[in-house]
């Protein structure tokens, strides 16, 4: 059998391959078929082992078997990584609300796990600590454009001190463009210079450096433990796997209109947003918010953080409805089979689906002064949101995945920017979003045409 695209989501516990036939046809689009997602197949990663193509193969072959085929052949791979630990990324700024925020908001939209964030001059704590975590690539701002200079100046010098052998990317004043050339150069360091994430008081630029991190992550991803040997099979974009769900969701936001993306997974949990908030809420709102924005919770995973989420509902509380709760955890596995273990993970979902939402969504404050009763906006406006989307493993699995998702429209909160009741959900019923995401890198038309499928859109 031949396909013409596979697409790889190489985590680090499990590989998926995607694969999709009629990918690509540029004549006539009368005389093509629709692309078509032919099947999906999945292994165990084997980052381990030290290369992560058995893991690769292995879900291969599993296709094969879902397929009933002896033998398959493809065009291009593709791939989506967070094996190895993901791109691990260190953030270095001015001030913590300004600019640090926009360039964690860079990388953490690119699909980054950020380690660690310092704002102004880095200390000798900061230094032990940047290089006990040896982040795999570390992002510099600072200052406004023709404002502060000296701090990311003295914070390259200190970070190249180190000798991590890490790239380093520069989003911050561009008056210091050609001293981070000199300093690079001086100490060796690959560094890649970007527009400011942080160019004007009050005004966000993360796109360039979003762009910037995805480029250099595939550059240097074969550098990582267990991903040597990638691209012996894959010849086209590996980007990591968060950030190929954002593009997915920005995408889908110019085709049906503002949306918030959960992907519930066994370790975390991701939620992206796409949207500019309202107008009446960004008359008043404090600070500036990117248009897509991501946060990643560490601590909300149903298989492998599943006690975090058993601690935060309140095992006291779990126990009325789940009397047999101690047995549950002890035997919980990645994939639950028995109708307990489905209701058991699909309590713990909805939790982390909600606790994620309001970590995720901003808040008003009412202030009282001289002039009276002031109303002020902090975080991510999502009242305006049209479209509730659920991926990933729990969400696109679960039996009482749509229930869950709408409980995002329920929580009544007049101070919490939340969603609004008339929001709708989809779901990713195949569970590609990730792999259509990396895959619009070289077919957008094909990639939206699949996305409306999956989520059943008209």
């Amino acid at each position: 059998m031949h396909v013409d695209v596979l697409v790889a989501e190489i985590g680090s516990t499990t590989t998926i391959v995607n694969a999709f036939s009629n990918i690509g046809h540029k004549s006539n689009e009368n005389d093509y078929p629709d692309p078509v997602f032919v099947g999906q197949g999945q292994a165990p990663t084997s980052v381990l082992q030290g290369d992560v193509t058995l893991g690769l193969n292995g879900a291969v072959e599993d296709l094969k078997n879902n397929l009933g085929q002896t033998d398959l052949s493809w065009n291009e791979m593709f791939a989506t990584s967070s094996a190895a630990g993901g791109l691990r990324m260190s953030v270095h700024g001015l001030v913590y609300d300004m600019t640090v925020r926009a360039a964690k908001e860079a990388a953490l939209g690119a699909g980054a796990i950020v380690k660690y964030v310092t704002a102004g001059q880095m200390r000798r704590t900061d230094l032990l600590k940047l290089k006990e975590i040896s982040p795999n690539i570390i992002l510099l701002a600072g200052g406004v454009d023709f404002g502060e200079r000296n701090t990311a100046l003295y914070n390259f010098e200190q970070i190249a001190s180190l000798n991590l052998n890490a790239p380093v990317i520069y989003a911050g004043n561009i008056e210091n463009h050609d001293e981070i050339k000199l300093l690079a150069d001086e100490f060796g360091i690959q560094i890649y210079i970007v527009e400011n994430v942080y160019p004007k008081i009050d005004l966000l630029n993360v796109e360039p450096a979003r762009k910037i991190i995805q480029d250099v992550f595939e550059e240097h991803i074969v550098h990582a433990p267990g991903m040597s040997k990638v691209r012996q099979l894959v010849k086209g974009p590996i980007i990591p796997t968060p950030g190929s769900v954002m593009i997915a969701a920005k995408l889908l936001k110019d085709l049906i209109g503002d949306l918030v993306v959960f992907d519930i997974g066994g370790a975390t949990t991701d939620v992206h947003s796409v949207t500019s908030g309202s107008e009446e809420i960004s008359r008043i709102l404090v600070n500036p918010e990117p248009t897509a924005k991501r946060t990643v919770e560490g601590d909300l995973g149903v298989f492998v953080n599943l006690i975090h989420v058993v601690e935060k509902i309140g095992e006291s509380e779990l126990i009325n409805e789940f009397p047999e709760l101690n047995e549950l955890i002890e035997n919980a596995r990645p994939i639950p089979r028995t109708q307990r273990e489905i209701s058991f993970i699909e309590r713990l979902t909805k939790e982390a689906l909600v606790t994620s939402l309001e970590r995720h969504a901003g808040t008003l404050r009412t202030l009282y002064g001289l002039t009276g009763k002031r109303t002020l906006a902090e975080g991510k406006d999502l009242t305006n949101v049209k479209y509730i989307i659920g991926t990933g493993g729990a969400l696109t699995r679960l039996p009482k995945r749509k229930e869950i998702l709408k409980e995002a429209t329920s929580l009544n909160n007049s101070e919490r920017l939340f969603p609004r009741k008339d929001a709708s959900v989809l779901i990713d019923n195949s569970y590609i979003m990730a792999s259509l995401g990396v895959l619009s890198k070289k077919y957008p038309s094909d990639a939206i045409k699949l996305m409306k499928r999956t989520l059943e859109l008209s």
